[in-house]
């Protein structure tokens, strides 16, 4: 029998601060467990992940439960930035480097999909998330960086991937952005990541998903069933169980290109129209650190990162005005029109992995539980891409490409974490 340990994964001090995501819109009313339960699908958390994977889950026609022992979308869900794109913490390039030209344009045209898709889930559902489409930018952090991002974008068109090099001239005359290079990118989006949690809920509840609001403690697999021991002593029992547990992590043995960090965060005061750039792109810096920056549906400035490995909750508390201050300054000299008086600033802990993808599929020696875990800066992308995948494997699917993205994936070559070298943005995502 393989059990897993959930008694000290906790949410608590997971972030600090306050985001500007509206609360406004609550999820359906948790259940208490009175008793025992049957369902066929067992989805441990609801935040993002866990909201898309029930929601998935029950419109394939299975008796789902999701469960949580905190409100739904409180945890790292609400420190979320929400910047949806398709480019991975790791450029093409280096994922090229990696894993060759066909695994690596693979990966980048699925997590392009998985932009679509999950635009169109939000539009079929009618989700009020403030979704917006939005073309990204890619900067240059210096000149150096400027012939990396210009042998980016070839292998990108190579790849038949919709980016489109830009000179320094090209930045300055289209976007007022004094920057050496950059990469234009179309297929991004931005949302209220708060606001589509509470909507993917509701719908995974209108399809007869139950929402618990329940403490797992232990889960053990035995003669193809998945047993939930709670902690008021009920027990949930379940064909399959998915690990939804955002940056709480389970007591599951973590593969090696694993790792936690801190992020900091701030939102400007709402600005003039006219002091925002064109088209508003998401915008991320490949600097170190790097800064990303992007706007909301009521004008506010997003701008955040700042990495760096503390995981002490107290620690990373600390370091918020400091950090927050730095972050306020690298948006000042970018966008020099920007009023940058700061109404919200948070900070939060979160894990990405050494070669920037996520961490999807069955857990190690126990095949009827799967893990979900959207790490680095596009989380919320590979959320709704580990949906797909786990849906397709509880439905008796496998494709080559899923191991692009299992738990126990070879690391790459570069995976002790003294050798890491930081990627694009990983925060919150």
């Amino acid at each position: 029998m393989a059990e897993i340990d959930l008694k000290h994964s906790t949410q608590d001090r997971l972030v600090s601060g306050r985001s500007p995501w509206s609360h406004a819109s609550q999820a359906p009313n948790s259940q208490r467990l009175t008793e025992s339960l049957k369902v066929d699908a067992l989805v441990v958390g609801s935040g993002i992940t866990g909201a898309l994977m029930g929601q998935h889950l029950a419109a394939r026609g299975l008796r789902v439960a999701i469960v949580d022992r905190e409100t739904p979308g409180l945890g790292s869900t609400v420190a979320s930035t929400a910047m949806l794109q398709w480019e991975t913490d790791r450029t093409l390039s280096e994922l090229e480097q990696l894993y060759g030209f066909e695994r690596a344009v693979g990966i980048y045209r699925r997590s392009a999909a998985s932009v679509a898709g999950l635009a169109k889930l939000i539009a079929e559902l009618n989700i009020p998330c403030q979704l917006r489409p939005r073309q990204s930018l890619f900067l240059a952090g210096n000149q150096e960086g400027a012939r990396d991002l210009a042998n980016e974008a070839a292998l990108r068109r190579r790849a038949g991937l919709p980016s489109v090099y830009l000179e320094h001239c090209d930045l300055f005359t289209q976007y007022e952005l004094d920057r050496d290079a950059g990469i234009r990118s179309r297929g991004a989006a931005e949302a209220d990541p708060l606001l589509l949690t509470t909507g993917l809920l509701r719908s995974a509840a209108e399809k007869g998903a139950i929402l618990l609001n329940v403490s797992v403690k232990t889960l053990n697999c035995e003669g193809g069933r998945v047993f939930a021991g709670t902690e008021d002593g009920h027990e949930i029992e379940a064909k399959t169980a998915v690990l939804a547990t955002g940056y709480t992590l389970p007591a599951i043995e973590m593969p090696k290109l694993h790792r936690a960090s801190s992020s900091w965060a701030i939102a400007t005061v709402p600005q003039e129209p006219a002091s925002l750039w064109r088209d508003q792109c998401l915008i991320w810096e490949d600097s170190h650190p790097y800064l990303y920056v992007r706007t909301t549906a009521d004008g506010r400035i997003i701008a955040g990162g700042e990495d760096d490995p503390t995981t002490d909750p107290s620690a990373r508390d600390e370091k918020l005005p400091q950090k927050a201050g730095i972050i306020r300054e690298k948006l000042k000299r970018l966008w020099p029109k920007a009023d940058t008086r700061i109404a919200y600033a948070w900070c939060g802990t979160f894990g990405e992995t050494s070669d920037g993808l996520p961490l999807i599929g069955p857990v190690p020696s126990m095949p009827d539980v799967y893990a979900a875990y959207g790490y680095g800066g596009n989380g919320i992308t590979f959320s709704y891409l580990a949906t797909q995948v786990i849906g397709a494997m509880i439905g008796g699917h496998y494709r080559e490409w899923f191991d692009d993205f299992a738990l126990d994936r070879d690391a790459p070559r570069f995976a002790d974490p003294a050798d890491w070298q930081p990627g694009r943005p990983a925060p919150f995502n």
